[in-house]
């Protein structure tokens, strides 16, 4: 590198994502093989995930864990149908096909048990009885939002709740709510009711 590079995004994708069983039914494991080590190409959709990933890293959210997960499992799929020697690997769910009722009724519910949890993809796809590749895709075909954006909603929800208690300290809802500081739940908070959450709290108990 000749030139002054402002940044580098480093992102390493662990073996374990690249295993056939997590990747769905139908895969073809070969795929994997035939992954190319390739230097200056360019790729859209690659640069907007690592874009994402490096907003969430800049401002934590409460789903970020989710989120990065999400984003893996993107990386994954877009390396094996683009840049595998062979794309016909990789059998993702049909167009418009989400979690049946059963399914998606049970990873709600363990969802809103769980807020102040630690939840993953690979739980949620455990719930659901599916590998980590299909579950994140068909829960959005099924609500309309990824996992990660559905907790992230759900934990601000339950904020509320919790700011109730005139007694509770911003920061300790903030960790409880898996925010990494109280700044990033203000944040959050705001951007989401246009409100601090001490702002919310005073109106509330006024």
């Amino acid at each position: 590198m000749s030139e002054p590079v402002p940044a580098i995004l480093h992102l390493y994708l662990p073996p374990s994502l690249f295993l056939s069983h997590d990747l769905g039914e139908g895969f073809d494991a070969t795929a994997i093989d035939s992954l190319r080590h390739k230097g200056g190409f360019r790729d859209p959709l690659l640069a907007e995930i690592a874009f994402a990933i490096m907003l969430e890293l800049e401002h934590e959210t409460s789903a970020g864990r989710l989120l990065a997960e999400t984003l893996a499992l993107s990386l994954v799929a877009r390396l094996i149908q683009n840049h595998a020697a062979s794309r016909s690997g990789l059998v993702t769910p049909a167009a418009g096909e989400g979690l049946d009722r059963r399914r998606l009724t049970r990873v709600l519910d363990y969802i809103e048990a769980n807020l102040e949890g630690d939840l993953t993809v690979a739980r949620l796809a455990s719930v659901a009885c599916l590998s980590e590749f299909y579950f994140a895709r068909a829960f959005k075909a099924a609500i309309g939002k990824s996992p990660h954006r559905h907790v992230s909603a759900k934990r601000l929800e339950r904020a509320k709740d919790l700011l109730c208690d005139a007694d509770r300290a911003l920061v300790d809802i903030a960790l409880a709510l898996r925010f990494s500081c109280q700044a990033n739940f203000t944040r959050a908070f705001r951007q989401a009711t246009g409100q601090t959450p001490a702002q919310y709290r005073r109106n509330l108990l006024a």
